[in-house]
């Protein structure tokens, strides 16, 4: 099981912080800019979970994950040299597989941690949303968690279902990847079908529009 999770960890660093380098990569950073931008990306939700959970972070114990990804972020660079060629769904794509491991991973580690279920909950959905929040912000772009799209919705979902599945008395690892599973599956249709909540929009008045007059006119 703990290699399970060490793997699964893993590929979503490797998701996550292509996802960040092809953001930098459409907005022409530097090479330094697109280490920074995957670095963010790949570890951003993860540290802010284990600072709340007052555990040490994840990549300070291990830094091999900060070798991973220099190196994904160096092959970008290498392989990928028009980033703009890239579809804009690939991102997308790239970016749900990453919101769908670590919402899950994430809730799976604080419940082991001891934290209670709500709690477990958010902090899966905060592990996966965060990084790419932080990602869209220095790109100057507004993050996705506040767009119409459902983003947040399925990194709950996820997390939630994991729960419901550990309560179930489902193995850990078939839980896992069901949760991993749904929360994917939800992300992609939005993607694909453009699905989306309803945005909350406010109708100012025209400055220039006069009242209306609500008195009668006088009959002769």
């Amino acid at each position: 099981m703990n290699e399970l999770l060490y793997y699964l960890d893993i590929f979503g660093i490797i998701v996550f912080a292509l996802s960040g380098a092809l953001m930098a990569g459409r907005y022409q950073l530097d090479p330094f800019g697109v280490v920074v931008l995957a670095s963010v990306t790949a570890v951003g939700g993860g540290t802010i979970r284990d600072v709340i959970l007052q555990t040490p972070v994840f990549w300070v114990v291990k830094p091999f994950y900060l070798y991973v990804i220099l190196a994904t972020a160096i092959l970008t660079i290498v392989f990928i040299r028009q980033p703009k060629r890239i579809p804009k769904r690939f991102l997308l794509i790239a970016d749900a597989l990453g919101l769908a491991l670590f919402a899950v991973l994430g809730t799976q580690k604080a419940l082991v941690l001891g934290a209670p279920i709500p709690v477990a909950i958010v902090l899966g959905t905060i592990t996966g949303v965060a990084g790419g929040m932080i990602r869209d912000v220095l790109c100057n772009v507004i993050p996705m968690i506040l767009r119409e799209e459902i983003y947040a919705l399925a990194a709950i979902l996820g997390g939630g279902l994991f729960v419901f599945l550990h309560w179930l008395n489902w193995s850990d690892s078939n839980a896992i990847i069901t949760a991993i599973t749904a929360a994917l599956i939800l992300r992609l249709a939005a993607i694909y079908w453009h699905v989306s909540l309803p945005a909350f929009h406010i109708i100012e008045k025209p400055k220039n529009e006069k009242p209306k007059k609500t008195h009668d006119k006088e009959k002769k």
